[in-house]
């Protein structure tokens, strides 16, 4: 069986990134764990959008180890830039890239990007929900959830709070 997972940061108003895609509001890394390493230590495949690809590239560090990685864009694109990285191209709607992934031995996915996590939580196809709320309101930026066809209805697992400040919530997706 397959199961979805979004793990992400949000600014306290709800955004996931500046207008242009900036990360600057969110703390520095090499802090408090807020189990990220455990999440990703947990899934056979990331799914990120074009816009997420080409941000992560700006980091420096590849932030997803040798974990298999599929970037979501009709247009080519320079696989190459990541390096080392165990990346690959595929295009098409959710339920298709689902269903190539499952068929390739991939059970846990990571949903990553803002238009990427839209797109499958309206295709129905996340299961689980971790959010960080970063306590900072930035006022502009790409939500983390867009509109809807239908209400999505969601259980609360748990609530984790950070001495930073963060608070960390996972959801169930209901179905």
């Amino acid at each position: 069986m397959m199961t979805a997972s979004v793990f992400v940061g949000t600014s306290l108003d709800g955004f996931i990134a500046r207008p242009g895609g900036e990360l600057d509001w969110l703390p520095a890394g090499g802090g408090e764990p807020h189990g990220y390493d455990e999440f990703i230590a947990g899934v056979d495949a990331i799914v990120i959008g074009r816009n997420t690809f080409e941000t992560v590239l700006t980091f420096g560090a590849w932030p997803y180890g040798d974990k298999r990685v599929v970037v979501l864009s009709h247009h080519q694109l320079d696989l190459s830039l990541a390096g080392a990285a165990v990346v690959e191209q595929m295009a098409g709607p959710p339920a298709d890239i689902v269903s190539r992934l499952a068929a390739s031995g991939a059970h846990r996915l990571y949903v990553d990007g803002g238009i990427t996590i839209q797109e499958f939580l309206r295709a129905g196809l996340i299961q689980r929900l971790i959010v960080t709320r970063v306590p900072v309101l930035i006022g502009a930026g790409i939500p983390l959830f867009g509109t809807l066809p239908h209400d999505i209805r969601l259980r609360h697992v748990t609530t984790r709070h950070f001495p930073s400040g963060l608070v960390q919530t996972e959801y169930q997706v209901l179905a």
